[in-house]
């Protein structure tokens, strides 16, 4: 007994210690800003998206979705949930996973009163403060606060924000279907907003279903007004903001995906402000980039003459031998083409992967070396080089003994042939593993059938671009990376710097597979006129380049080519919006184009040259 009132007495003076603080200053908020490698700003981002509405301004449907969603008890529990907070704080303790179990109250201090840091100090204040709350204010005034605050994503805080963000119509014109919908959001909008992914869409489509018929088991929708709502109500895609127009939004999109992945920060963290962020982008190539895209656009490209030329799509990435996003093109301009094209798997990389092939040979076929080949049988000779075509028999017309072709060649004439025997030989799995190490997403690789070698996987420009630095690096080669810096109010943010360079592959192998991909280029450049003058402006021993060639599946066009110090990858596909299959490429800029394969290297020759 004595323990129960000692108990109630140290409540008592905990209750009265806590104050209800002031409510966190909007007006105050920053953007975030992100700089360009030299220093200078890039953009900020991040201004408060709000417009506060009263309840009487909100369907009764949205109270309705959004209680059976997050909290069926608000209207009569204390504010708090003691089970939900205590589980919370245990495993905050005890260094689990961040637990939830927060009532709509509780939810509402932390948006307005309190930090989101996810720590036992800040659960222990947001109980009390809580309690109080809910002695000082009406459960309609907490409920109001709680749609004016939450985070719903696309840069939207509140419901009103909201409404606009995901249908373009003030809340006070939400059905119950979009309602249940934007409810699902508050578990989080990075997983639950339809247009983030395919994952991203089934989850809220789950979820909104849950909503509503969760609705009719706590009595606040009929199941003949459920019946009423079967067909998922899609919201409109998501749109950027002006500021992040042209190739900004792209370069921001990078910097952000590395950012999450590195600190462990949300889009919603991003979005709260006060950052500065400290790029490895260089604006003058981002510039060269973009203007080297549009010049073979505007002279090689006609889509109002040539329906083949309709809905070409280029991505394009440059890494330095550290890693280094130093500049991108995603697409013609990040407000209204939303996918990036230079970090977005999805087009076929086809000859430019058999650089992978032949050092995963070099690498482990125990013997084989750049003059091992072919016979006519299909037999791997290891012991070359090979002698010229000699003549067989005798008198007219005498056939002719094809000498093999060595594996040097085969990656200069892009053989499909030799590959496909090559992978086989060598083992299709090795090949998957080298090029895991070089730095390819393992989930970007194809399926281990017999196309594997020819190029049927999908990584990123940015991938392949930072893979090919590995056989000019002696082997070595580190992850790419976009944000060397990252402060807060003054405050570093851990976990930002260059990556460690990795072995990929042997140096031997690297270097061989180097000096072969230089004879590639000079093979390239020499087919097209338009570049006679370019063996001056280059040194040629820092020349070195992987591409498709006119035996691939015509689905993609790529070109990676690496001169002094800084590789390159451009790819060239057709994409019709709202099409999942990516258009041939055959015709594409007229019929001596050679299937639209000519094209990413002029823009990589105009951009490495400036011209």
């Amino acid at each position: 007994m004595l323990g129960l009132v000692a108990l109630a007495g140290l409540f008592a003076v905990v209750y009265a210690s806590v104050d209800i603080p002031n409510e966190n200053d909007e007006s105050r908020r920053q953007g975030t800003v992100y700089y360009w490698a030299d220093g200078s700003q890039l953009v900020s981002v991040g201004a408060v998206n709000r417009q506060n509405v009263t309840l009487a301004d909100i369907p009764d449907s949205v109270e309705k979705a959004v209680i059976a969603a997050e909290n069926e008890t608000f209207y009569s529990d204390p504010g708090v949930s003691a089970t939900g907070i205590a589980r919370a704080a245990v495993s905050i303790v005890s260094g689990g996973e961040t637990q939830g179990g927060s009532t709509i109250t509780q939810q509402y201090v932390k948006n307005t009163y309190l930090s989101q840091e996810q720590s036992a100090t800040r659960k222990f204040k947001e109980f009390f403060i809580s309690l109080k709350l809910n002695n000082k204010q009406s459960k309609k005034e907490i409920l109001q606060g709680y749609l004016n605050t939450s985070w719903f994503g696309r840069g939207a805080y509140g419901i009103q924000a909201a409404a606009n963000a995901y249908y373009g119509i003030p809340a006070k014109d939400l059905d119950p279907s979009q309602a249940a919908l934007l409810a699902s959001l508050l578990k989080g909008a990075e997983q639950y907003d339809p247009a983030g992914s395919k994952g991203n869409h089934e989850r809220a489509v789950d979820r909104w279903e849950w909503i509503l018929d969760r609705q009719v088991e706590t009595g606040t929708m009929t199941k003949t007004e459920r019946a009423a709502y079967r067909k998922f109500p899609e919201p409109k895609p998501a749109a950027k903001p002006t500021s992040l127009g042209g190739q900004t939004g792209y370069l921001v999109d990078i910097a952000n995906k590395y950012i999450k992945k590195r600190s462990g920060l949300t889009d919603k963290d991003l979005f709260r402000g006060g950052y500065r962020v400290h790029t490895t982008f260089d604006k003058a190539r981002v510039g060269q980039l973009e203007r080297a895209v549009r010049s073979v656009r505007r002279h090689d490209l006609d889509p109002e003459k040539r329906s083949e030329d309709k809905y070409v799509e280029v991505g394009a990435a440059s890494v330095r031998s550290d890693g280094a996003v130093v500049a991108v093109y995603g697409g013609a301009d990040a407000v209204t083409h939303f996918a990036n094209n230079a970090d977005t798997a999805g087009v076929p990389v086809g000859s430019a992967f058999k650089p992978f092939v032949l050092a995963a040979a070099l690498q482990h076929g125990d013997g084989i070396t750049l003059d091992s080949g072919y016979d006519s049988g299909g037999r791997l000779i290891k012991d070359g080089p090979y002698a010229p075509p000699a003549p067989s028999g005798s008198g007219p017309g005498r056939a002719m003994v094809t000498a093999p072709t060595s594996l040097r060649d085969a990656l200069i004439k892009s053989s499909n042939a030799t590959f496909v025997l090559l992978g086989k030989d060598i083992g299709l799995k090795k090949v998957k593993e080298l090029s895991v190490s070089a730095g390819l997403h393992e989930e970007s690789l194809a399926r281990l059938d017999k196309s594997f070698p020819l190029g049927t996987s999908t990584p990123s420009a940015v991938r392949m671009a930072d893979a090919y630095t590995a056989f000019g690096n002696d082997g070595m080669r580190s992850d790419p990376y976009s944000v060397t810096r990252m402060t807060r109010d003054g405050e570093t943010v851990e976990g930002f710097g260059k990556p460690e360079p990795r072995r990929a592959m042997d140096a031997s192998v690297a270097n061989d597979v180097n000096s072969t991909l230089g004879m590639v280029a000079w093979t390239r450049l020499g087919r097209d006129g338009k570049f006679g003058t370019f063996a001056r402006t280059v040194a040629a021993d820092d020349l070195a380049a992987g591409t498709t060639g006119e035996d691939d599946r015509m689905k993609s066009a790529w070109f990676i080519g690496r001169t002094e110090g800084l590789t390159t990858a451009v790819t060239m596909f057709r994409n019709k919006p709202g099409t999942p299959q990516l258009l041939g490429m055959q015709g594409v800029g007229g019929p001596d184009s050679e299937r639209g394969n000519v094209f990413p290297l002029r823009i990589w020759n105009a951009y490495v040259t400036g011209k």
